[in-house]
Parts: structure tokens; sequence; C-alpha cells
């Protein structure tokens, strides 16, 4: 993005002309002596075989700073299983995370009966389990995370993610990445549309609010692109399901002081695949993703003293209504101006769709303030149960073990249990 504005809040680093990508990932090399990085790839299995995954994997194959790539694979089954760990296989060092299989279910139920919750499966679960079988490698000093699909991935996009928190003078234990969304038309409607006009609204509602300032101080608060220090996510707790994002920021804002957070412009354009609004449905697509943002982001504000009563949600969906007119006028004239599509009845279809995740969100905190719990943060687990990130690398390591037979002898099923 052609600016280099710094709003005071944290340090944005922009992307300026075009980038020395060489230097960029020796300099990588050099730091990665002292800070091994890991990066964290959660993946579902209706990703496997695509355009945009195989071609991360090219990529990622050829990357000399990265020590351990870790996939965390959602809803696999043993097929998918055994086509994931021949896709990876191309990526040195890689570990896949089978997370439906029967060893790391038979570790969830193990948390669940000693009353540590670890959610639903989702982004966050997956995520979560990731960083788990990070931590215990011991190794890696920075966690690395993006998506599995981005259809412009390229190497300067994760050079560019790592960069800031690796350099060992830049004095950064986070960073979040951005980039503008658009193809032939504008891009990210959750956030555009929904979550922005939301913060901003809750802004006016409710004044001064810090939380409110610095989530609004992100250029894209929603990228799943991230890089921290690994203590980070061992002291977070973070939800389950699309939540994910908006946590992870709320428990960095915790535990973090903001002048050791930065956001970092990855690419000169992103695109992924774009999920459906879903109207009819609020358990599926942009309508669920919705309601989850919305509910994580009350109970945080809760959490810090907020209180948030019906009189503030019936004003809320007012003054979020009246927020998305400016913003569909802003964006229509962003549009125009660059010569790209702008669909108004396509913005007006998903502005009503958010209208109703906003109004079962805010009746679904109303009846349950605290709602589902936030996955236990890693330092808890370990203290219940000591053994358990042991336990973890040791199903990876003979899951790994059956799918190298599995490779050779296909005919092979997978054990049901071990």
């Amino acid at each position: 993005m052609s600016d280099f504005f710094q709003d005071g809040s944290m340090a944005t680093l922009h992307r300026l002309g075009s980038p020395d990508l060489e230097k960029l990932e020796n300099d990588l090399c050099t730091f990665v002596g002292e800070r091994p990085i890991a990066l964290v790839l959660p993946c579902h299995a209706r990703e496997l075989g695509t355009p945009a995954l195989q071609n991360i994997v090219r990529v990622l194959s050829r990357v000399r700073y990265i020590d351990d790539v870790v996939v965390g694979l959602d809803q696999a089954d043993a097929d998918a299983w055994r086509r994931a760990s021949k896709i990876f296989a191309a990526i040195p060092h890689a570990r896949i995370l089978w997370n439906d299989g029967p060893r790391i279910s038979s570790l969830l139920a193990r948390l669940s009966a000693c009353e540590l919750n670890p959610g639903s499966p989702g982004k966050g679960r997956n995520l979560w389990l990731c960083a788990g079988y990070v931590l215990a490698g011991k190794q890696a000093r920075i966690l690395a995370a993006h998506d599995c699909d981005i259809t412009t991935y390229g190497p300067e996009m994760l050079a560019r993610l790592c960069f800031p928190v690796a350099h060992p003078k830049l004095g950064f234990d986070f960073c979040k990445g951005f980039s503008a969304r658009y193809t032939d038309r504008l891009n990210g409607r959750v956030m555009r549309l929904f979550l922005t006009p939301l913060v901003r609204s809750l802004q006016s509602i409710l004044g001064a609010n810090d939380f409110l300032d610095y989530l609004d101080s992100f250029r894209y608060p929603l990228s799943g692109e991230v890089s921290m220090d690994v203590e980070m996510i061992r002291r977070a707790k973070i939800p389950s399901n699309w939540g994910i994002e908006v946590g992870l920021l709320a428990e960095v804002y915790r535990i973090s002081s903001q002048k050791s957070i930065c956001q970092v412009d990855i690419a000169e354009s992103y695109d992924h695949k774009h999920q459906e609004l879903s109207f009819a449905d609020p358990g599926k697509g942009l309508n669920k993703m919705a309601g989850d943002i919305a509910r994580c982001l009350f109970r945080t504000l809760a959490g810090l003293g907020v209180k948030l009563d019906r009189s503030v949600f019936d004003t809320l969906l007012a003054a979020y209504t009246a927020k998305t007119e400016d913003t569909m006028r802003f964006c229509s004239a962003d549009a125009e101006i660059n010569g790209l599509h702008y669909d108004r009845h396509e913005e007006e279809a998903a502005v009503a769709t958010f209208v109703q995740s906003l109004r079962r969100a805010g009746a679904e905190y109303l009846s349950d303030p605290l709602g589902d719990p936030m996955i236990p943060d890693w330092n808890r687990v370990e203290a219940m149960l000591p053994d358990f990130l042991p336990s973890l690398l040791e199903a990876v390591a003979l899951d790994h073990e059956d799918a190298a037979t599995f490779r050779d002898s296909p005919e092979l099923a997978v054990p049901s249990s071990s």
C-alpha cells in the first residue's frame, strides 16, 4: 500500500517500492541461527489439491529460513490424511497433525476429562494444537502462521511476515500481516462491512476505550497472517472458532506492550478463497464468521469491565446500520477511482446478513455472557498434565510412521487406535 503514515499506536511497516527479496531472505537465514522459526499452516481437508495449496507447497519447498513447517489438518478421514502426507512431503521438515485421527482425538478427550476444554473443531483449535506441537519441540523461538487458501501466495509474503519479529534489533514480539484485498472489485467484506463499522459504532456508544482504539489501529485485524515470539502463544487463551483472529489480538493486548506490536504490508495484493454469505443459515459462511467475531468482541469488552446491556445492543444495531451507509459510500468511491466493479446490491445483501449476525450475537451474549470457554493456555495444560506435550509429539511421530507405510502400501488401513 503506497503510503507511509504512522498513527502512533503501533508501528506500521509499509511496502515501499519493490522490496529486495533476496536480501530479506539472506537476513532471515542469519537471524534464525539465534531465533529459529516454525511455520504453522491451519489446513482444512477441502483445501487439499487446490491450486492455492499446490502453489504454497511449491514456494515453501524452497524456503531456507524456516526450520519446521507444522500443518494442522482438520476434517480429514483416512484417505484425506494419506493424501495430505503425500502433498506436504515436498516440504523439508514438514509435520502434519491429523486432528481428527484416533491418536490426537484420544489426547483431546483426555483434556476434556480433566476439565481442560479444548473447544469445538475449528481454526482456533487447529492453530492452538499446532502451537502446542511447536512448544513441545522446544526448538523454535518464533511462530509464524498463515492460511492455506491464499491464491496470490509468494515468497515475499512469508519473508515480510517473519522479518519484523525475527530481526534481533527491531524489538517486536508480535506482527500482523496486512495487504490490499481486491481483484476486479473490493474484497474483505467481513472486515470492510462488519468489523470496522462495528468497532467504530461501539466507540461512538461507549466513548474512549483503549482496546477498541487498539483494534481499530490494525489495517486488517482479521488477517490470518501473524508472527510472534513463541512465549506469547504459550500464555494466550483463544477461541476455537472464527473469533480466533480477534481473540488472539485481545490476548496480545492483554499480555504485551503496544510498543512491541507491529503490522506489516506483506504483498502488493492479496486474494484467497471467498466464503458464501449464507444469509439463511447462521451456522455457515460469512454469517457464522461474523457472529463468532461479534461474540468474541463482546466477551472481550466485558472482560475489560465494559457493561453491555440490552440498551447498548439496541443502540448498537442502529449505529452499525448508519455506519455501514457511510462505509458503502466510501467503498463505492474507492472502487470508482480505481476502475473496479462495485455492486451496491451485493454490498447491501452482505450488510443485511451481518445485521442478523449482530442481532443474534447480542442476544446470545445477553442470555449467556460467558458463552463457550476459551481454550486453556498451554501453561495451564502443562501444569495439569506435564506429559501432554510429549504425548502430542509421540502421537504425531506415530502418525507419520503410519503415513510412510501407507505411501509404500496404500492397501493398508489406518489403525483405529494406539
